[in-house]
C-alpha cells in the first residue's frame, strides 16, 4: 500500500500527540472509533500486550443505567477542578456520566428532564457520545430526541436541539460524530419498524446547538426536519454503529440505510449514501440490484456502517451475511448505482451483521475484522481485493485492535483477545452479557460496558481492566 493512503487513514485520529512510541501515555479516545472513519484500531501503543495479560486488574463500576454502546476517554481532563483519567458513556435512558478512569467514582452524572416518564419503557437510546476536540466539551443524545452539549468540569448543559420531531418512532441509535465544528447525528427507528419514521443525518452547529441542515433519506428533497407522518413512505432506518462515517480529507459522510423504499431520487432505502460535509448534496450512492427483496424481506443493507479502506474502495455489510466490496469512483454522483460490487464475501457466519468491522494499517497493509452473532474473521486487502486469512466460530461485537492484538466481545459474556494477525486465541476476560456493547483499549486500560438496553434495566456494569495500580 502506497505512504500516502496510510496517512489518509490515521488522519482524524484522535490519539493525544503526547504518546511516546514505547509506552502508553496521553491517550484520548474522543468519538466511537477513535476516529471519524471509525477505524477502532489505536495506532498508538495502549500498553497492554500478550506478555503483561495475566497483570489485569478488574474493576467492576456499578452505574444506574445501561450502556448498550461504548465508552469514550480523556486522559488527564479538568473536571471539578482536578485532573482526572476520564470515561464517559450514556445510559440506555439518556443519562450521561463521567467516571474516574481509576477509582471507578462517579465524578459527574448529568440526567435528562425526560428520564423520569421514560425509564424502564422502550424507548431508548444506544448511543456513543463524542468528545470536542477542546477536551472541555462533550456531546451526548438522550431518548427523547435530542442532543446536548456538556461541559466536561461538572456536566453542566450549554445547549439541548432536537433532531427528530417524533422521538417515540425515530430513535437515536447510533454513535454521534464531530467533525470541523459540527456535531453529527443520526436517526433509526425501534424494533419492529412501527412507522412512521425515516432515517434522517443531522448537522448541529457545535458552539450553537443550531441544528443547521438535515437529509432525508426518503423524501430526501426536503431538506428540513420533518413531521414523519407527512413523508408517504416509512422506515429506511440510519443505525449502524458507527452511525456517520466521514472521511478526514475532504469532510464527505457516508451513511447506510435499513429496510425501505428506494427510487434512486428520492426515497433511499437499503443504500449506501455518500453526502458532503454539510449534507446539502448527495455525491454518491449505491444499491444492491435486489434491493426490492431486501426491503421485503427486513434484510437491511444498513444494519452496519460504511467502512472506508483508504483510496478508492470502502465496504458495505448487511443484515443478508454479505460485505461487498465497492469502488468510490464507480459510485460518485446522484444518479443512481445499482449492483456494481467489485467483490461480495460472506460475513464470518454467513448471518447478520450488526458490528462494525475494524480496519488495522500493519506492515504496510490494511486488514479489516469482522465479528457477527457467530464468528470472527480477518482480511487483508490486496490488488484491490479481500483475502481471508483467518476464521473462527466465535461470535462478538464490534472489534478493537490495539498493541497488535484483537479485543472482541461475546454478548453471552466474555472479552475475547486474540493474536490479530494469526487469529490465536490467547485468554478470555470474564464479564457479564450484553448486547452492542464494545471495547476501547486505550492508555493501559481496557473499557467495556455491559447490559442489554431491550431489557429496559435501570442499571448496569462497566468493566475496566488495567495494568495500573489504582
Amino acid at each position: 500500500m502506497k505512504p500516502h493512503i496510510v496517512l489518509c487513514l490515521l488522519a482524524g485520529i484522535g490519539i493525544a500527540l503526547g504518546a511516546t512510541a514505547n509506552r502508553a501515555e496521553a491517550q484520548n479516545w474522543p468519538m466511537f472509533g477513535g476516529n471519524v472513519q471509525s477505524t477502532s484500531a489505536n495506532p498508538q501503543p495502549a500498553g497492554i500486550t500478550a506478555a503483561n495479560l495475566g497483570q489485569l486488574r478488574h474493576r467492576a463500576v456499578r452505574l444506574d443505567g445501561t450502556v448498550d454502546a461504548s465508552a469514550i476517554y480523556l486522559h488527564d481532563a479538568m473536571v471539578r477542578g482536578a485532573r482526572h483519567d476520564v470515561i464517559f458513556v450514556t445510559t440506555s435512558y439518556g443519562r450521561t456520566l463521567a467516571i474516574a478512569a481509576g477509582s471507578g467514582r462517579i465524578l459527574w452524572e448529568y440526567t435528562p428532564s425526560s428520564y423520569g416518564r421514560l425509564a424502564g419503557t422502550p424507548q431508548v437510546t444506544n448511543s456513543t457520545p463524542v468528545a470536542d476536540p477542546d477536551d472541555k466539551f462533550i456531546y451526548a443524545a438522550s431518548p427523547d430526541g435530542y442532543i446536548q452539549k456538556l461541559a466536561v468540569s461538572d456536566g453542566h448543559v450549554l445547549w439541548r436541539t432536537a433532531i427528530t420531531r417524533l422521538p417515540q418512532r425515530e430513535k437515536i441509535d447510533s454513535a454521534l460524530k464531530f467533525f470541523a465544528g459540527h456535531v453529527i447525528a443520526v436517526t433509526a427507528g425501534y424494533i419492529g419498524d412501527q412507522p412512521p419514521y425515516q432515517g434522517h443525518v443531522a448537522i448541529l452547529d457545535a458552539r450553537t446547538g443550531r441544528l443547521l441542515q438535515v437529509w432525508n433519506s426518503l423524501c430526501s428533497d426536503r431538506t428540513t426536519l420533518m413531521e414523519p407522518a407527512t413523508c408517504p413512505k416509512a422506515q429506511s432506518a440510519i443505525w449502524g454503529r458507527a452511525g456517520a462515517v466521514i472521511d478526514p480529507h475532504d469532510g464527505h459522510i457516508f451513511v447506510a440505510t435499513g429496510n425501505g423504499f428506494w427510487n434512486g431520487t428520492t426515497d433511499w432505502g437499503d443504500a449506501l449514501i455518500e453526502l458532503n460535509t454539510r449534507a446539502t448534496k448527495i455525491l454518491g450512492n449505491y444499491t444492491p440490484k435486489d434491493t426490492a427483496l431486501l426491503d421485503q424481506r427486513d434484510l437491511d443493507l444498513g444494519s452496519s456502517s460504511p467502512v472506508l479502506l483508504g483510496g478508492d474502495l470502502l465496504v458495505q455489510g448487511g443484515k443478508d451475511g454479505r460485505i461487498r466490496l465497492l469502488s468510490r469512483k464507480a459510485i460518485a454522483g446522484s444518479r443512481p448505482h445499482m449492483g456494481g460490487e467489485l467483490q461480495i464475501v460472506s460475513t464470518p457466519s454467513g448471518t447478520d451483521l450488526f458490528a462494525q468491522p475494524a480496519v488495522w494499517q500493519h506492515h504496510a497493509q490494511t486488514w479489516m475484522f469482522v465479528a457477527d452473532n457467530g464468528g470472527t474473521a480477518a482480511w487483508q486487502l490486496r490488488d484491490s481485493r479481500l483475502h481471508a486469512v483467518w476464521h473462527n466460530g466465535t461470535g462478538g461485537t464490534s472489534p478493537f485492535v490495539a498493541d497488535g492484538l484483537l479485543f472482541v466481545y461475546a454478548q453471552q459474556g466474555g472479552l475475547n483477545i486474540y493474536v490479530a494477525d494469526t487469529g490465536q486465541k490467547l485468554t478470555t476476560l470474564p464479564c457479564g452479557p450484553g448486547h452492542w456493547n464494545s471495547p476501547i483499549v486505550v492508555d493501559g486500560r481496557i473499557i467495556l460496558p455491559e447490559g442489554n438496553a431491550n431489557r429496559h434495566a435501570t442499571e448496569g456494569v462497566l468493566d475496566i481492566w488495567s495494568l495500573k495500580k489504582e
